[in-house]
């Protein structure tokens, strides 16, 4: 709505990536609110394709204790490090492989509600193997999956894919 703006913010917590922020808007009133707005670093994802294969990272993820089936990804943590040099290195990182081309496709606000985070997408075409190099036990005890693009269409559409980011991204993919 025209009219509301933000007239204050402080800090109440930050930690690593993240940082929680009390922010107070104002309405055209002039009435206030109190807002919490979550701060995480950006990030990039990427839909690797190899003809007409997508190669996907089956890993575990903490925040709700499962594995689930995703596109490659990760958060811009490099201080300087462009975007399409991140997406490349996190297909390296995470399964194995480098791209021949990347192309933008999205940038995708996750929750705009609660958190500022921007995951900017990728489609990246031509890959080809390169050394695996995981960060972390969840990269490490990863699985790489190759299927063919169309059957990870079904698997969004089935409910077994349900990661946003990987929605999104598979589903801007396969429309191309």
């Amino acid at each position: 709505m025209a009219g509301i703006r933000q007239i204050g913010s402080r800090t109440i917590a930050d930690v690593g990536f993240t940082r929680l922020d009390e922010v107070t808007i104002e309405a055209p009133d002039g009435s206030t609110a109190v807002r919490y707005a979550l701060r995480l670093a950006n990030a990039v994802a990427v839909v690797p394709l190899d003809g007409d294969d997508v190669i996907l990272i089956e890993q575990y993820r903490s925040p709700i204790d499962q594995r689930l089936l995703e596109i490659p990804a990760g958060v811009l943590d490099i201080e300087g490090e462009e975007p399409e040099v991140a997406a490349a290195r996190e297909l390296e990182e995470e399964i194995g492989f480098t791209p021949r081309s990347l192309l933008h496709l999205t940038d995708l606000i996750t929750s705009p509600g609660v958190v500022d985070e921007v995951i900017s997408i990728y489609l990246a075409e031509g890959v080809h193997h390169a050394d695996r190099k995981p960060v972390g036990p969840e990269e490490r005890y990863a699985d790489v999956h190759r299927m063919p693009l169309s059957e990870a269409i079904d698997l969004v559409h089935n409910g077994r894919i349900r990661d946003g980011k990987s929605i999104v991204g598979l589903l801007l993919a396969a429309s191309r």
